[in-house]
This record gives structure tokens, C-alpha cells and sequence, in this order.
């Protein structure tokens, strides 16, 4: 296992492409967003050979850069998934990398007044850039989402919301069942906010001022504000908390607008575009900290009674918790591609 970078088989791409949908965004964050585009081995010798894509969004907080980052005795997805085609077993695809990331650290690849129009920019402008930049085959059939966490969120959502692009997609232990995943964090984030008087934006501002991640606190907090600045804002822009910041009792009204965005509850509304899904691939960790695995379980059988077929589905618990599940990536990887091949 080397310590650094290995060599490619195949070719990373690397551009900056400007989004129109992203340029008056309201956290201000940039418009030009970097994209890394991967070619399998043998691309570049067959000009005539168009190839299925797999799109790859990351979990919360997640930004491109971070695809490199080396654990010890682990490679980068980059690197895993290079390998995966390095061989010549698996049918070759395009991998696309996309970058979501906003200031309140991630956008759960949605459209939303408090962070911006990601879930259009990823489907209006990453696809159709890639489409028209590569020798891709440009038809939902042909074409997959993955992600992890809140990646694995989008991926889910993606294809229910936009069947005409996407046709197959993987999740691991994406957001689902809500109640599970988000309540005991409500708690812990009440707690929190004693000290700044119930206000979050009184600790955002003294966030902002401060090394980042320094506090106990500073990692629930930011995915309190960022999840209700995606999901429950204002039509202004301002984050609204789905619970009273000093008492933690529910406020029915938006939290029902998080639950509107589980995608367990999504399915029924969602079933005929489920139902011509070509791949779904779900899995967790039996140990996930936030119950990803009873959100697993929850997906999968929503699936089941939209008249998913068996045949198009993986479905797999295996034994971990949220973090370090990397090694999951190319497996879904290469099952996706031999489903979305021509």
C-alpha cells in the first residue's frame, strides 16, 4: 500500500466550470465551482466509443479537495475507483466529481432560498456540461448517482425528482428516517445553545471569528444551521430551526417540512419514478451513529412496496458504523457500471 499517490490507468480531468443558477447564490459562495472528470483506461485510443457516466457527490461538509485525502493503509476514491476499471473486468465508465459545497458547509443537493439552486445546478448544468465535453451516452439509462451520508441523500432523491436523467443510483447509509437520525441531535444542539442565550447565529458569528471545529459543539451546530438553511428557510434566506432553541419542543410546522425531504416518505409520492430505476444499490453500517441502518432498512422496504423489482435492487447491512466505509465505494462502483453499460 503505498503512502502517496499511485499512477492512474486511466485520466482525472480537472476544470472550473461557471454556474449561472449559482452566480447570485445567497451565502455569496462561488459561482465558478470545480469539476473533475475521470476517463477510463482506452478512451483516448477509441474516438469513437461513448461510455456511461456515474456521477459522485459527497457527504456533509465534503468539498472536492477532499477526494484526496490519504488515511493510513487507504487509498483515495479516486485512486479505488481507477482500479476498478484498471483491470478490464468491469465495463468502463466517465466519473464525474461534483462540488456542492456551501459556507454553512454542504447543500443536500437540493434548491433552497438559504443556500442556493444546487439540486438545479447538478442536473441543468453539470450533466448537460459533461454531456456535451465527453463522449458520454447522454440517456437516464445510461447515466448513475452516488454519495455517501448526505451524498447518499442526494442520491437518493436525484433520480425520484429527475427519472429523465438519472436511472440507477447508490446510496451508503444516506440520510433517511429522519425521526431516528435527526431528533437525538436536536437535544444535544438545545444543550449547546445555552451558552450563546438560544441563539444559533450568535455561535456562527463566533465561528466564523475563530478556529473552525475547536468547540465541542461547533460540529452539530453547523449541521443544525446548514440542514434548516437547506430544507426549512425563509423565503428571505434566513434558517429556521425545526425545534425552540431553548426548550427542544418540536415546531410541527417545520419540521414537517424537513420530513417532507426523508426519503423514506418520499417514495410513495415518487413510486413511478422508482419503479424505472435500471440499479439501486443501499447499505450501511449495522453500528451507523445515526441509524442509517434502520434508514437502510426503511428505503429498501418502501422499494419493495412501490413494486421495485428484486432483480434491480442490492441491498446489504454489514458490520461498521458511519465513518470509514470507503472501501464500499468502488464495490457499488463496479455493480452500477455492469447495469448501466449499453
Amino acid at each position: 500500500m503505498l503512502p502517496w499517490s499511485a499512477e492512474f490507468a486511466g485520466r482525472l480531468d480537472e476544470h472550473v466550470i461557471t454556474s449561472e443558477l449559482l452566480r447570485d447564490n445567497p451565502l455569496k459562495d462561488p459561482y465558478e465551482r470545480p469539476l473533475w472528470v475521470y476517463v477510463p483506461p482506452g478512451y483516448d485510443d477509441e474516438p469513437e466509443r461513448r461510455y456511461p457516466t456515474v456521477h459522485v457527490i459527497q457527504g456533509y461538509t465534503g468539498h472536492i479537495g477532499m477526494w484526496r485525502n490519504r488515511t493510513p493503509y487507504r487509498q483515495p476514491f479516486p485512486e479505488t475507483a481507477d482500479a476498478v476499471f484498471a483491470g478490464g473486468e468491469v465495463p468502463p465508465a466517465i466519473i464525474v466529481y461534483v462540488d456542492a459545497w456551501t459556507s454553512y458547509g454542504g447543500s443536500q443537493f437540493v434548491d433552497s432560498p438559504g443556500t442556493g439552486r444546487y439540486h438545479s445546478y447538478l442536473c441543468e448544468e453539470v450533466v448537460p456540461w459533461v454531456d456535451a465535453h465527453y463522449r458520454t451516452l447522454p440517456h437516464r439509462d445510461h447515466r448513475a448517482i452516488t454519495g455517501k451520508s448526505s451524498g447518499g441523500f442526494g442520491a437518493m432523491i436525484t433520480p425520484m425528482l429527475r427519472p429523465d436523467l438519472f436511472g440507477a443510483l447508490a446510496t451508503h447509509a444516506g440520510d433517511s428516517l429522519y425521526e431516528y437520525g435527526y431528533i437525538p441531535d436536536f437535544a444535544k444542539a438545545v444543550r449547546f445553545l445555552r451558552a450563546y442565550d438560544g441563539d444559533i447565529f450568535r455561535w456562527w458569528d463566533e465561528f466564523r471569528g475563530r478556529v473552525a471545529f475547536t468547540k465541542e459543539e461547533d460540529q452539530d451546530l453547523l449541521m443544525m444551521l446548514g440542514v434548516s438553511a437547506c430544507f426549512s428557510a425563509r423565503e428571505d434566506g434566513t434558517p429556521e430551526l425545526p425545534f425552540d432553541p431553548r426548550t427542544g419542543v418540536l415546531r410541527p410546522e417545520i419540521w414537517q417540512r424537513w420530513l417532507d425531504w426523508d426519503p423514506v416518505r418520499m417514495v410513495p409520492r415518487h413510486a413511478e419514478a422508482l419503479r424505472s430505476l435500471k440499479a439501486v444499490w443501499i447499505d450501511a453500517g449495522t453500528r451507523d451513529e445515526w441509524f442509517l441502518d434502520l434508514g437502510a432498512q426503511a428505503f429498501r422496504q418502501g422499494l419493495a412496496e412501490a413494486g421495485v423489482p428484486d432483480e434491480v435492487i442490492h441491498f446489504e447491512l454489514f458490520e461498521a458504523g458511519h465513518m470509514a466505509i470507503d472501501y464500499r465505494y468502488p464495490q457499488s462502483l463496479a455493480w452500477l457500471c455492469e447495469r448501466i453499460a449499453p
